[in-house]
């Protein structure tokens, strides 16, 4: 199979055996693979696969057809649309992928779209819901709403009947985050005074904790899923006693099987219905053929986009 490859801090297409299934594990032919953030941070060698996962093939999320099941594997069968979250690897011709982090791909999605689901869908749902518990009638605020996770956040939000607020630094695409659903879309330091937010979801990073807790409402919650802007914060722990709030953080990668089978079926249960009524989207900036993998990790580095970066094969 040819596969995006990283070594020595770039990444190429290659050629690689073909991967083979084991107990449980279904082969899926990858239509399309998005790009994510954890893909660049590979690139740079910040971010390694975890273990059972391919070392230099990135891609944490993929949608194609299941080709061949492994021994016990049985939800799917072969020629199914398929889409799932993976530990590496997606981005390739061929992945292995275990039957329970796979999802049916609704009939309404094509492949670009189908591809770029699983991974922000995914972290957004579970970050806002599991982890938060945004209820019907909370304010949300999402910072860095214009990526791929953000898109994501603003539209399950408004869906589940929050009043959401979102935070885009490029003016130009403000009126297609309004278009997702956001009520409010500021520029990243006028959301201070527009409080108090029930729940946060933090996609930039540290510099952005000391205002979101003063903006944050009595019980509210704050959750960190990004942390590009850095890492390291000054909390006011007084603040957030007084305020009986809640700062936590989420990854999706290196979970064990059994959790990331738990999030596909939230997924099933509340998102794939949002997307196969069209009530939510995937919006795509651009796709590229995984054999400008190159340029699609350039365009991806570049910002300034709404939405996805997909490569499809």
């Amino acid at each position: 199979m040819r596969a995006a490859v990283i070594a020595d801090g770039e990444v190429a297409v290659q050629d690689r055996p073909d991967p083979e299934p084991g107990a449980g594990e279904v082969l899926v032919r990858v239509r399309a693979a998005g790009l994510n953030g954890a893909d660049l941070h590979q690139r740079k060698g910040n971010y390694p696969a975890p273990p059972g996962s391919p070392p230099d093939i990135p891609g944490l999320e993929l949608a194609g057809e299941v080709v061949a099941l492994g021994p016990g594997a049985q939800r799917f069968a072969e020629g199914d649309r398929v889409m799932a979250i993976a530990g590496g690897g997606g981005q390739a011709e061929l992945c292995v992928v275990h039957e329970r982090q796979l999802m049916p791909v609704p009939d309404e999605l094509d492949w670009p779209s189908a591809g770029g689901v699983p991974e922000v869908f995914t972290t957004s749902h579970d970050a806002v819901f599991t982890q938060a518990g945004l209820l019907a009638g909370e304010r949300f605020l999402v910072h860095g709403a214009a990526g791929g996770v953000g898109t994501a956040g603003v539209q399950v939000a408004r869906a589940a009947g929050a009043h959401v607020t979102a935070t885009v630094r490029n003016e130009a695409l403000h009126d297609g985050v309004r278009e997702l659903g956001a009520h409010e879309v500021l520029a990243p330091d006028a959301y201070a005074d527009g409080g108090p937010y029930d729940v946060v979801l933090e996609l930039i990073g540290a510099p952005n904790i000391p205002d979101s807790l003063n903006a944050l409402n009595t019980g509210g919650r704050i959750v960190v899923i990004g942390i590009g802007a850095g890492f390291k914060a000054d909390l006011n722990l007084l603040a957030l006693m007084g305020k009986r709030a809640r700062i936590m953080a989420s990854t999706l990668r290196p979970r064990p099987l059994e959790e990331k089978a738990l999030t596909a079926r939230a997924m099933e249960r509340s998102v794939l219905p949002l997307l196969a009524r069209g009530d939510v989207r995937v919006p795509i900036a651009e796709t590229f053929p995984l054999d400008r993998v190159h340029d699609a990790y350039e365009r991806f580095a570049a910002g300034g986009k709404l939405g996805k970066i997909v490569l499809v094969t």
